[in-house]
């Protein structure tokens, strides 16, 4: 029997009419002079190592910082310790971490039972060959063996390119042209995908760089929306079909808009019948929400399923695409392979290592064996209630659900607006507000960050097993430090 990371689904309707008010009210925000303080006292004065690691980098590194996830206001900080559920800085400063490097880290960071078995492979095998190791197998079978639908299982490189070998999969597999994915969502960073990223009818006003012929076979379909996501698939069946339909299970942003408990039943049941491949993107679902992953919880068995870095329990070479046999037999490696079928282009010099399937499969054992993904949902469940408490005793607009472990602080609502193109006079209106409240995201993350939390661009959190019950009053004791210094942005 799986145990699941969620013990009461959310009610998506109430959070989502929560947020519609949200948006509709001025921003509330950190005071400027606490902020101006935070900056003074804290991060001008405790972390003035960063500080100057930052301004050395910036010289070489664009922006100063490799990882999307490391910004920071009003610069990024330099981590150089990792464990359990902490993070430390080259300062010496110590931080709840609820980054948890984007969501891999289920058991919480660095854990001694996996490091060992990497030592041991170091000293042994060292991290790459190029060639096959038996480990690559037994994560394979560990997958296959916790989520039925994925029949076969091949490690890559990371989640964007296992959502682009989909694409080219899942069109050898039915012979259609289009790909549909539900507005908001992230399946990585290639052009394709580019396309309604962030915001619900953003089409390609995110997706800088990338020319806008590039999206001529991608739409996307607006999220909790089936009556939209089926005009779309018939709108498709004259203009090629429909290949795929791509969604992330808890919803756009890893639930950031979360959806309805039977949504992911009804976008099966569309895909069935119009013909197209479903693909669930559980690249922050699977193995935190449960070892059966989304699909598990809400009992849906998708085509093909793309994961990410907790395939690799946090280290590197951390993505793979799985699926049912019948689709996965497009898509081999090697030089020669089946000639009976054209194959998808993919490849991956560093996938699959042996490394990243060790560390994998030792992590996945180790979530199973402890129970890790429920354990950590339980204290998101604490967290967020508190948070609401927190809320509430401070009256303020703010939003904090969560779907077990991914835990959501709304502040500012920057992810909840929507395009709409039937009124092209409102588009550059709403991405600039947008762009002010993610300013303001920004600030509430530093104040976040100078009172010891770290958190994924101020607004998400992910919990892990690693963490006690006994630390929750001190956490909220330092988000409350920040709620009594709140005030309406002019």
């Amino acid at each position: 029997m799986i145990n699941y990371a969620i013990t009461k689904y959310p009610d998506a309707k109430k959070i989502t009419q929560q947020l519609d008010e949200l948006i509709k009210k001025p921003i509330y925000t950190i005071r400027e002079d606490v902020l101006k303080e935070y900056e003074r006292e804290y991060f001008d004065k405790k972390c003035s190592k960063s500080k100057e690691m930052i301004n050395i980098a910036k010289q070489i590194i664009p922006g100063g910082v490799q990882h999307n996830l490391a910004f920071n206001h009003p610069f990024p900080l330099v981590f150089e310790k990792a464990d359990a559920c902490y993070l430390y800085d080259i300062d010496g400063n110590r931080y709840y971490d609820f980054l948890q490097a984007g969501g891999p880290t289920v058991l919480g960071s660095n854990p001694s039972i996996v490091r060992e078995k990497v030592f041991k492979l170091l000293n042994e095998c060292g991290p790459s060959t190029g060639l096959f190791h038996e480990y690559e197998y037994k994560l394979a079978k560990k997958i296959s063996d916790s989520m039925p639908s994925v029949e076969m299982f091949r490690m890559l490189g990371s989640g964007t390119e296992a959502c682009m070998g989909a694409i080219r999969v899942a069109r050898l597999a039915t012979k259609k042209k289009n790909i549909l994915k539900m507005g908001g969502a992230y399946h990585g960073w290639s052009d394709q995908l580019a396309y309604g990223i962030r915001i619900p009818g953003s089409k390609w006003t995110q997706a800088s760089g990338v020319p806008r012929r590039i999206f001529k076979n991608t739409q996307e379909f607006f999220p909790n929306d089936l009556n939209d996501l089926e005009r779309k698939l018939k709108i498709n069946q004259l203009r090629g079909g429909t290949a795929a339909v791509f969604i992330e299970p808890v919803g756009p942003e890893s639930g950031t808009r979360p959806l309805d408990f039977e949504f992911n039943k009804g976008v099966e049941a569309l895909c069935e019948k119009y013909g197209a491949l479903l693909v669930f993107d559980e690249v922050v679902t699977g193995f935190r929400l449960g070892m059966g992953g989304a699909q598990g919880y809400f009992g849906v068995s998708p085509d093909l399923t793309i994961f990410g870095k907790a395939v690799a329990g946090g280290y590197p070479g951390a993505g793979g695409l799985g699926g049912k046999r019948e689709i996965m037999k497009y898509l081999s490696s090697g030089i020669s392979g089946d000639a009976k079928h054209k194959k998808a282009l993919v490849g991956g010099t560093m996938a699959a290592t042996p490394i990243s399937c060790v560390a994998g499969y030792y992590a996945l054992c180790e979530i199973e064996k402890t129970d890790a993904a429920r354990k950590a949902g339980e204290f998101g469940d604490k967290l967020i209630l508190g948070l609401q408490e927190l809320i509430e005793k401070y009256r303020l607009p703010f939003v904090a659900f969560n779907q077990g472990s991914i835990c959501h602080l709304e502040t500012v609502g920057t992810m909840h607006f929507a395009i709409d193109w039937s009124k092209p006079w409102k588009i550059a209106e709403i991405i600039n507000e947008t762009s002010i409240r993610k300013r303001e995201m920004e600030h509430m993350g530093a104040a976040y960050m100078a009172e010891g939390i770290v958190t994924l661009a101020g607004s998400r959190l992910y919990t892990n097993a690693a963490y006690e019950d006994e630390m929750l009053p001190d956490i909220l004791e330092r988000f409350e430090h920040i709620f009594q210094n709140i005030e309406i942005k002019q």
